[in-house]
């Protein structure tokens, strides 16, 4: 089994029982979120090994998250338990009509804020395969973005693949020219970059895909996966560049989690050495699987289930 690092922040997730207003609602159901705890899921549902690297509070949320992330088969040896700062919390609203659920957090000077430079150089990086990164950590502090520059130069040093996902969450940033600067330096460290459309419009200037890829590529990743939906997503490299059409949804529930599901599709294919187009044709699949479930990752498939999906279904 790969060896594959995920870095970013977990919380703890509250989602409402029944649909209304977050303030009206007096019972809730307990999960874990967080973009990286989603793709680390769905790796290992895949059959590969993933560590987590965060910092959780010495709380009963960050116990139940460590717990958590161990059940679904996750390593937790890269993770560091911080006395002083708490576990980070996101409260989460009961959707019917498809609509983006409205999903507030608290974690400003959460634990994993606190995660620094110096942890990265502590590393043991033997045997790790390749390592995931999104812009989620860089926006929660500056030892938190200066931990992701460290960790990104530490793998390319080690020769390690790296995957970048943009991940915009604009309310995490002191404004957007810093967000932009710092997400394009941190892209240009990746071996793969996977910006959605949106956020081509905002970091590159320009929705026009294949001038959004020649952006990036400038910068020196080997490969650039612009996702567009249920439209597909488009394949660039130095060689040149494809449209990978997407899959229909039956029914669009809860669009959390989508992209992440596309990621998991790309990196399993990365792991176990498929083209990269059939990788993408994998994101594409687990995208679509995840906006027909409810929840963040709960709709990610078993290898049995991505197959059998991707046999039955035709593409859009």
């Amino acid at each position: 089994m790969a060896n594959v690092i995920l870095f970013g922040e977990p919380m703890a997730l509250l989602t409402a029982d029944t649909p209304g207003k977050l303030e009206d609602i007096c019972h809730f159901t307990r999960s874990m979120s967080g973009a990286e705890v989603n793709v680390a899921i769905g790796l290992t549902r895949l059959g590969h090994h993933a560590q987590y690297l965060t910092r959780l509070g010495d709380d009963p949320f960050g116990r139940y998250i460590e717990g958590a992330l161990k059940s679904n088969g996750i390593g937790t040896e890269f993770i560091t338990v911080d006395p002083v700062y708490k576990t980070g919390i996101q409260l989460k609203n009961r959707t019917t009509d498809g609509s983006d659920p409205y999903a507030p957090y608290y974690r400003k000077g959460s634990a994993a804020s606190h995660i620094s430079a110096a942890e990265i150089d502590a590393l043991d990086l033997d045997g790790v395969d390749l390592v995931h990164v999104t812009g989620i950590p860089p926006a929660l502090s500056q030892s938190a973005r200066a931990a992701t520059h460290r960790l990104m130069d530490r793998a390319r040093e080690a020769g390690i693949f790296v995957t970048f996902d943009p991940n915009l969450r604009p309310a995490l940033w002191e404004n957007e020219e810093t967000m932009r600067q710092v997400l394009n330096e941190l892209a240009g460290k990746a071996d793969l970059v996977l910006p959605g459309i949106a956020e081509c419009e905002v970091l590159a200037g320009t929705a026009d895909p294949e001038k959004a890829a020649a952006f990036f590529l400038d910068k020196g990743p080997k490969a650039v996966i612009i996702k567009d939906g249920s439209d597909g997503a488009y394949l660039f490299t130095a060689e040149g560049s494809t449209k990978v059409p997407g899959y229909k949804a039956e029914k669009v529930v809860d669009t959390v989690g989508a992209g992440d599901g596309f990621a998991v599709g790309v990196i399993s294919g990365l792991l176990e050495g498929l083209p990269m187009e059939e990788g993408v044709r994998r994101g594409n699949a687990i995208g679509c699987i995840q906006v027909m479930t409810a929840g963040d990752n709960e709709g990610l498939p078993t290898t049995e289930q991505l197959q059998a999906f991707m046999e039955r279904r035709s593409v859009s």
